[in-house]
């Protein structure tokens, strides 16, 4: 159990730490009324941030599942 605590506090640490280096798409010319509708595929670290994200959040759900049961 106590190693189960582990992985979760460590999966979830991670988990801000990826969402928080992801950049946003829109900037503060959008609020002001500027076009931010520009759309781009996802290139290098983004990309790779992006998918370590998902990696992350669902190991943050499946432990936390097991966590629950066990």
């Amino acid at each position: 159990m106590f190693w189960l605590n582990v992985v979760l506090i460590v999966v979830s640490v991670l988990l801000i730490i990826t969402v928080l280096l992801q950049q946003r798409g829109a900037g503060l010319s959008a609020t002001l009324g500027g076009e931010g509708n520009v759309y781009y595929a996802k290139r290098g670290a983004e990309k790779m941030i992006f998918i370590a994200t998902i990696v992350l959040s669902v190991l943050f759900v499946g432990t936390a599942f097991a966590r629950l049961f066990f």
